[in-house]
């Protein structure tokens, strides 16, 4: 799928992107309602941590149903019945995460802690483990905050599972959005240019 990061990249490049040009508006457009969407989300948390949690157990089903019909293109019974229980155990977490989401939302925020937990401390060993006069300076400081993020998270579970996601959702859409803006104007500031340069005819 593509991204603002992505196009961002081409358009620094150099890459032939004209037929996105034309369509600036549309790009800086998305972006305007990917920023809403967030700010909506950021209004209300617990109605964005619900969703959240909803969209993980709709990819869990849809996860599980891909296990197991792959399962079935396995030529061993033993592969046949791991890749067909892990994929029955993917669906039945998603319809478990539909009936009861608030407890999924419980799980989902312990799993976020920890893994930011582990990147941070990860990230920190990484950056020690770095030449002096890299930028390992800035992956030590990124190492620490998600560390930090991870405890502070940690620390308020399970009280904060009815915002968290909601607000790591929140936030990244308008992330997102403001990527999406930005883009859509680095195009039309490239069409302008471009018309600007164009002999007359």
């Amino acid at each position: 799928m593509t991204n603002a990061s992505d196009v961002s990249q081409n358009l620094q490049a150099g890459s032939n992107v004209a037929p996105l040009r034309a369509k600036w508006g549309w790009i800086v457009a998305l972006g305007v309602v990917y920023i809403f969407g967030g700010t909506i989300a950021l209004g209300s948390m617990f109605l964005a941590t619900v969703a959240s949690v909803l969209m993980v157990g709709v990819m869990m089903i849809i996860a599980g149903v891909a296990e197991v019909i792959n399962a079935f293109q396995m030529k061993s019974w033993g592969k046949f019945l791991i890749w067909a229980l892990l994929g029955v155990l993917y669906v039945v977490a998603g319809f478990v995460t539909f009936q009861n989401p608030l407890f999924a939302a419980v799980l989902l925020t312990l799993l976020l802690g920890a893994s930011l937990v582990v990147s941070g401390i990860l990230r920190i060993f990484l950056a020690l483990s770095m030449k002096r006069g890299t930028f390992w300076g800035w992956v030590a400081l990124s190492g620490v905050i998600t560390l930090l993020l991870g405890i502070l998270i940690l620390a308020r579970w399970p009280i904060n599972s009815v915002y968290i996601l909601g607000l790591f959702l929140g936030i990244d859409l308008i992330i997102a959005g403001a990527g999406w803006v930005g883009v859509g104007f680095s195009l039309r500031r490239g069409q302008s240019s471009s018309t600007a340069q164009a002999p007359a005819t």
